[in-house]
């Protein structure tokens, strides 16, 4: 079995899915994962499946802010959650995303490295300048895909490889150096939107059980990625 690029009647966007896996657009405002009080992507993935004859227990490999829209894939048996939590945690789980930030980079292309803490009672990310308890390092590359005037702003449209996966990592090291990514209040954006300018477009990986070379897309949705 495989499906992909179907939604169905609860307006659920799958991008991918066999036996293994399943890989959908997570909205924005949705959680990754919730509780017994809090609706997420999962309850609505579990949905699809019993309508579909299928087991309806999915398992979480990797999260999206609630914040952030994109392309999330989930595992549908224990077995493949087990083999896919191996493979990301050795590094063979690459993503990418699509962002717009505030201003002008004077490198089109580059790398930042950062020492980043997560508060996580202000559920909130800062760059510090030494490693102590709590303290990770963080990893990306970009590459600047446009630029142009947003909300009265210079910005420009990026595409960014995470080699980490830290919290608020992107959000965090772009406006560290005063790049905000628009509509991101909590890091210092000036710019009104409706959401914050972050998409999960690219996920690629070897298919740990069928050894497929697995590439998955997402284009972004929102308005301000129109605009540039």
């Amino acid at each position: 079995m495989h499906r992909s690029s179907s939604v169905n009647d609860n307006k659920l966007k799958v991008l991918f899915e066999d036996e293994h896996l399943i890989a959908v657009e997570k909205p924005y405002g949705v959680l990754s994962q919730g509780n017994e009080n809090t609706r997420s992507i999962c309850d609505d993935v579990s949905e699809y499946l019993k309508e579909n004859g299928e087991k309806a227990e999915v398992f979480v490999l990797h999260r999206l802010d609630k914040t952030t829209a994109g392309a999330l894939v989930l595992a549908k048996t224990k077995s493949a959650a087990g083999k896919m939590s191996a493979l990301i945690q050795s590094g063979g789980f690459s993503k990418v995303y699509t962002a717009v930030c505030e201003g002008e980079l004077q490198d089109t292309q580059g790398v930042f490295e950062d020492l980043l803490y997560h508060d996580k009672g202000k559920n909130k990310t800062f760059t510090v300048k030494r490693e102590r308890r709590g303290v990770k390092k963080a990893k990306l590359s970009y590459e600047t895909l446009s630029t142009a005037e947003v909300g009265g702003t210079q910005a420009f449209k990026v595409r960014v490889k995470l080699f980490t996966g830290r919290t608020h990592q992107i959000r965090v090291q772009f406006a560290s150096r005063k790049h905000p990514l628009i509509g991101d209040r909590k890091y210092g954006s000036n710019v009104s939107a409706k959401e914050i300018a972050l998409w999960s477009s690219e996920i690629s990986f070897i298919h740990p059980l069928t050894h497929e070379e697995i590439r998955i897309t997402s284009e972004p949705k929102s308005e301000v990625f129109s605009m540039i």
